[in-house]
């Protein structure tokens, strides 16, 4: 039924026009239609965007071909702008190449995750958002890819798409083309295997044919996101967590993409490394057996052997939230940071050699070259009173990794002045004493390339003197006592990373030493260790010391002393206590104020002291209770939140002593007296609340 309208319009000369519409309903039907389509093509162009830079809109480049130097994948002339992936073909091999895309960027990954796939889903959504992505952006048939899993690659080509449940219907390309590791398929073998899943396979199994058109990089680049995600990034435990109404990909997906590139690029020491992913694997067995014993579970049964099983069940759920909140520790990198690792799970090889089964002691001496005048002068003021028994001998080694190898417990290694480069950790497992022949600046010990340590020690008395440190490029601490006791006097240490670490039963006597720059603290002290800090210098670091306080029943609290030092220009603060969460403090809740000065989710609580140079002599003890702890049941659930403040002193003329009133509250201090703090950035002391 044809419909008429009349609309009147002026005309340039103040007239009216008569305009005839015909068939009006249909006209806005087709306008509609229009509309759907031009968003559907944006969203569409949205997403190529997102993986391609420099491609412009389709519809542009057919009308200005001329003109479109930047669109290098809309255009047909240009072709793939994907590297191919050379396969290692074997003797019988003849399946073709595909596309490379697992060596993308950090940035790459992160973009495509969070302004295309995933956005600002909650974890229950993630399959949802998923399949519109790959909707978009994947053909949906008549393309080739390998189907490769852990026996075989096979040659598929792919004749559907089921977006819902991220699976594709395929079917073998004939003459079968595949390769096979450690069993042996044939044409009928693999029909049969398709049959049996109604020939649907994952996805993220699925590596597409390389192709020099362009036409299926798109499809090849979004099969890469959806295998790095599944492989890497989501946790079978994501979808079941309580508490699903946050944003996924900033608590989840972004620490863990960080943790994954800062192992990759060897960021992250490798015991740490080896932790969280033994971390990881007892987190998924405890999720699989908590949930096949769900499964068993009648709801409608009272049985005894139900009631056992809701109890082991209730246990298993306990230790899977402990899992997870330690997971989330090793992802956060604040976190990480500040609580590190407990262990060592890289168990050195190097084991104590004890004395020598002679009797026999030696005395190393370490140098390239030397004068008349070093030699003379070295063996009148140490060979000549150290050799003086006929048990003695002495050795010369070219550096000092040789000589310390060289060693067994109560031998002496001299370094005469020198720069030595050495490219191995010195590990330090006997007692000896190493003492350079000079001033700590004459004597130069560095390391220069990648590697976890630079001084390991182990040792039941240990003793350093007279050098001075280097690192380069490092990963972990320049110096490490893991247990037994160092006692290092007038070394200089200048660091890359994390200065002094003090792991637990250690000890380290410190004394007229120069630390500084350091990327985390100067010096780390843990549970249960000693720690003596005299006359030393430690500045220009992330921060000063750092005092760490697990929450665990079997960390005992350190001993420390700190007499005379000098802890200025770092960063953050002079001293910051680690400590877990006891008793309910309203100032753990920011305010608005405090939010606007720094307050950002997924952040501990912190509480600093920020003062004027100050100095520890002459202080009485104060209680600083007040400032010290949150409340302890919000830290114990899987569901708490980070907070971040920081309350500023607002008495400049009282906040001079505080710094020291602080400490002396905490009864890991033996004795605190004599020590200037000056300009550092955060406060002289700071409370870190987790």
């Amino acid at each position: 039924m044809e419909h008429e309208a009349r609309v009147e319009t002026p005309s340039a000369g103040d007239e009216m026009t008569d305009i005839v519409l015909v068939d009006s309903e249909s006209y806005v039907n087709v306008e509609l239609d229009v509309e759907q389509n031009k968003v559907e093509q944006n969203k569409s162009g949205a997403i190529t965007q997102a993986l391609f830079q420099n491609a412009e809109d389709e519809d542009e480049s057919d009308e200005s071909d001329d003109d479109s130097g930047t669109d290098h994948f809309n255009s047909e002339k240009s072709g793939t702008q994907l590297q191919r992936c050379e396969r290692n073909r074997g003797v019988n091999s003849s399946l073709p190449d595909t596309f490379q895309t697992s060596h993308l960027l950090f940035y790459e990954r992160f973009k495509a995750y969070q302004d295309y796939m995933l956005g600002d889903c909650k974890p229950s959504e993630v399959k949802a958002f998923t399949a519109d992505y790959l909707e978009k952006v994947v053909e949906p048939c008549d393309w080739l890819a390998l189907w490769s899993i852990d026996v075989f690659d096979v040659l598929v080509e792919v004749r559907d798409v089921d977006w819902k449940d991220l699976k594709a219907c395929v079917g073998l390309v004939l003459p079968l083309q595949c390769e096979t590791r450690g069993c042996e398929l044939t044409e009928e073998s693999m029909e049969s295997l398709l049959e049996a899943t109604q020939h649907k396979v994952p996805l993220q199994e699925l590596q597409v044919v390389y192709d020099q058109s362009g036409d299926f990089d798109q499809t090849a680049l979004a099969l890469e996101h959806l295998r790095f995600f599944y492989k890497h990034i989501w946790r079978q435990w994501d979808e079941e967590d309580e508490d699903d109404d946050f944003d996924y990909f900033v608590r989840c997906v972004e620490p863990r993409l960080r943790l994954y590139y800062d192992i990759l690029e060897d960021r992250v020491p490798a015991g740490l490394v080896a932790e969280y992913q033994s971390l990881l694997k007892n987190c998924s067995q405890c999720f699989q057996q908590f949930s096949v014993l769900c499964s068993d579970l009648s709801t409608d049964s009272d049985s005894e052997l139900d009631n056992v099983s809701m109890v082991e069940g209730l246990k298993l759920h306990d230790q899977l939230e402990t899992l997870k909140r330690k997971l989330h520790i090793f992802e956060n990198p604040l976190l990480r940071y500040v609580l590190g690792y407990k262990g060592n799970a890289r168990q050195q090889c190097v084991q104590s050699r004890g004395p020598r089964a002679s009797g026999m002691k030696v005395v190393h001496v370490v140098t390239a070259s030397c004068s008349t005048v070093q030699l003379q002068s070295l063996l009148r003021d140490r060979l000549l009173p150290l050799c003086s028994s006929e048990d003695t001998e002495i050795q010369f080694h070219r550096d000092p990794v040789s000589a310390v190898d060289s060693c067994h417990q109560g031998d002496v290694v001299l370094v005469l002045p020198g720069i030595y480069s050495v490219s191995s950790s010195i590990f330090l497992p006997d007692s000896i004493t190493i003492e350079g022949f000079g001033l700590p600046d004459e004597v130069v010990i560095e390391k220069k390339n990648k590697g976890d340590s630079f001084v390991e020690s182990t040792g039941a008395d240990v003793r350093l003197s007279n050098i001075k440190f280097i690192q380069h490029d490092a990963i972990e601490g320049i110096l490490c006592v893991r247990q037994g006791t160092l006692n290092m006097e007038n070394c200089v240490l200048q660091c890359d990373t994390t200065g002094v670490i003090v792991r637990t039963s250690a000890r380290l006597d410190m004394n007229m030493c120069d630390l500084y720059g350091s990327k985390g603290a100067g010096v780390e002290i843990y549970p249960g260790s000693v720690c003596n800090l005299v006359g030393n210098g430690i500045h220009h670091c992330k921060d000063g010391i750092l005092i760490k306080d697990f929450a665990d029943e079997l960390d005992v609290m350190p001993s420390i002393t700190m007499e005379n030092n000098v802890i200025h220009n770092n960063e953050g603060y002079g001293v910051i206590l680690v400590k877990p969460n006891t008793s309910k403090d309203p100032a753990a809740d920011p305010t608005a104020e405090d939010k606007q000065h720094g307050g950002v989710p997924d952040a501990p609580f912190v509480s600093t002291t920020n003062q004027t140079p100050s100095s520890s002599a002459d202080v009485q003890p104060e209680s600083a209770e007040n400032n010290s702890s949150t409340d302890g049941g919000v830290a114990s659930t899987s569901g708490r939140k980070w907070q971040f403040s920081r309350q500023l002193s607002r008495n400049k003329e009282t906040s001079c002593s505080r710094v020291v009133q602080d400490l002396m509250d905490h009864q890991i201090f033996v004795s605190i007296q004599g020590n200037q703090f000056r300009r550092n950035g955060m406060g002289d002391f700071g409370n870190f609340f987790y």
